[in-house]
């Protein structure tokens, strides 16, 4: 039978499903027409009087915008099998992923850049990430380093960040919006733990310019102040958990004084343009 897949603690479809409706503010109505079926129909799935089809449940899924992981949740809990994998990147089968990413952090030299998980925790970096966070304290760089604690706890790159008020805001932010969508339980005690973290006294601080583009990351780094803007890049139409969890986040330099010491730090010197004659 169905049900002999949902284990004795496996929360019911209907609770699921209002759980994400509400998170999403979305009326069963609404919902019933953006799915084609009726709100009587996603009523009575919510007060357990009828069981939605496996084609319902991921027309329902979709519209509400869930996650990967949790949509697997949802089928789970109407006795369904998960319809997405959930591969470990060193699977065989990922081989040529994990190599395509090591590969994509390598050509951002001498930009920092690194792929995290979900929770934030760094997968891959590129040497450039891996000298900027050298100097934060050991426990904070042991494997699987967690970006946010590494940023906003005061013995990792907090000190340094001339701009830590604005950063913090932000980074917080992130968070909390995450928790919003996912309403993921990991997450919000992520967020507790490093919300509560002092904020460093009589640090150097600098406010963004009323010029800039997006909010700059600026950090003392070996006696020179770098400015950095981020960017993340994530999957299209992820079709395994862990890959739909991945992001990539790249900083790039935010002024020449800064690319400068970016190639410094790894080596790298730029050729000189070419003249006029040139080709």
């Amino acid at each position: 039978m169905i049900t002999s897949l949902r284990s004795p603690d496996t929360p019911d479809v209907g609770a699921v499903l209002r759980r994400w409706r509400d998170r999403r503010g979305v009326s069963q109505l609404e919902l019933a027409s953006r799915a084609g079926s009726s709100a009587r129909h996603i009523s009575f799935i919510e007060t357990g009087r009828a069981r939605p089809s496996h084609t319902l449940l991921m027309k329902l899924a979709e519209h509400l915008d869930m996650p990967l992981r949790d949509r697997n949740s949802l089928l789970v809990s109407a006795g369904f099998a998960p319809q997405f994998p959930e591969t470990p990147l060193d699977d065989p089968s990922m081989k040529t992923l994990s190599g395509e990413l090591e590969r994509l952090l390598a050509v951002h030299d001498p930009n920092p850049a690194l792929v995290h998980d979900s929770h934030y925790r760094i997968v891959e970096a590129n040497r450039s990430l891996l000298a900027l966070i050298s100097g934060a304290a050991p426990h904070l760089l042991e494997p699987p380093i967690n970006t946010m604690r590494l940023t906003l706890h005061p013995e990792g790159l907090a000190p340094a960040i001339r701009n830590l008020a604005q950063w913090r805001t932000h980074l917080l932010g992130q968070m909390e919006r995450q928790i919003a969508l996912s309403g993921s339980a990991a997450i919000a005690e992520l967020y507790r733990e490093v919300a509560a973290y002092p904020v460093p006294d009589g640090g150097p601080s600098a406010p963004v310019s009323g010029n800039a583009y997006a909010l700059p990351l600026w950090i003392d780094w070996r006696g020179r102040q770098l400015s950095f803007v981020s960017m993340l890049a994530t999957f299209n139409t992820p079709l395994d958990v862990t890959v739909s969890e991945l992001a990539i986040e790249t900083f790039l330099p935010s002024d020449p004084e800064t690319a400068a010491a970016l190639r410094e730090m790894t080596g790298e010197v730029r050729p000189p343009e070419p003249g006029p004659g040139s080709r």
